[in-house]
């Protein structure tokens, strides 16, 4: 452990006030969370300002399908975010650049696959879903734009991980912060000004993650040293041994997420049988539940690295006392 107390980007939970640690930590994740939400969020008040019930019914459905693919990627990010704060508790500070290494192909191969479903399989999709016909243009529009960005939405992820992992979480707050600042100015320039409906909205979003992704991609380069990872090609390698755990305590987390997404699509495929205006009403009424939730899982977030990092540096006691907090 006395690696990360000389690292000044590793933050060490293995001694202070756990209560104090935990606020700090998390509320930066909740707010990250918050914003996480209102970019769909924004694009829905956007869109219902400039093209109407028949747009906001298309985001707000394709949100869910997108949605579904984040959250996988988020599962399997979320255990790459368990083994590197393993790695640093342990004192195996070597490990940390294979993971990471290991963690990047895997989430962005997943990106990859995630968008070339999406735009492949829409038609079925769209069926399933029972969009209502009003939306079916819009829907796909919405889909295949931010379908095909959906890599830079797991790759922000998955460095995000990366910096909870290291007991970082301000930078992903900032670099969400930027996104949506992004999101709501292009929201406003392409979908108001420029007319071109639920396509700008989607375009909006796609590139404010895009620049996201790559502002934490620049910040984790220049500060490669700190977080020990080289970015060198090798270290891409995908090492099986850290596939395997990344599968294993990542696919738990996945299914729960995926079945709670999936749930709500056939839940919504039956209102949306109603017509337009329910699947709009529905769909508004479903970012406010998800914006509380996404606010409470802030605390989750705080608490896995911490508990990792004490779990894996033989403090039992006070991985059992951070669950308590």
């Amino acid at each position: 452990m006395s690696d990360i107390g000389k690292n000044k980007i590793v933050k060490d939970f293995t001694k202070g006030s756990i209560s104090k640690q935990m606020f700090a930590f998390m509320l930066p994740f909740m707010i990250s969370n918050a914003l996480q939400v209102l970019y769909s969020t924004v694009d829905m008040v956007i869109v219902g300002k400039y093209v109407g019930t028949a747009g906001i019914s298309a985001v707000s459905q394709s949100s869910l399908i997108l949605n579904l693919a984040t959250m996988v990627c988020l599962g399997f990010s979320n255990a790459g975010q368990i083994l590197v704060s393993q790695a640093l508790g342990a004192g195996k500070k070597r490990e940390v650049n294979d993971i990471i290494g290991t963690l990047f192909t895997v989430i962005l191969s997943m990106g990859v696959l995630f968008s070339i479903a999406v735009v492949l399989l829409l038609p079925i999709i769209q069926d399933v879903m029972n969009i209502p016909a009003e939306s079916l243009d819009y829907s796909a529009d919405y889909m295949i734009i931010c379908g095909l960005g959906l890599v830079f939405t797991a790759g922000y992820n998955m460095v995000s991980a990366v910096l909870r992992g290291m007991g970082d979480s301000t930078r992903p707050f900032m670099f969400i912060g930027i996104a949506s600042v992004i999101n709501l100015v292009l929201d406003i320039l392409f979908t108001g000004y420029m007319g071109m409906e639920v396509a700008g909205a989607a375009w909006a979003t796609i590139i404010g993650q895009a620049v996201s992704f790559i502002f934490s991609l620049y910040y984790l380069y220049k500060n490669k040293e700190g977080f020990g990872f080289d970015f060198k090609w090798r270290s891409y390698y995908p090492r099986k041994k850290y596939v395997m755990l990344i599968m294993s305590q990542g696919t738990p987390m996945a299914l729960q997420s995926g079945c709670i997404n999936i749930s709500m699509l056939y839940v919504n495929s039956m209102i949306n049988d109603i017509g337009v205006v329910a699947s709009a009403t529905f769909g508004v009424g479903c970012k406010i539940d998800d914006i509380i939730n996404k606010v409470a899982q802030g605390i989750q977030m705080a608490a896995m690295p911490m508990i990792s990092q004490n779990f894996a540096a033989g403090e039992t006691k006070r991985s059992k006392q951070v669950v308590h907090t």
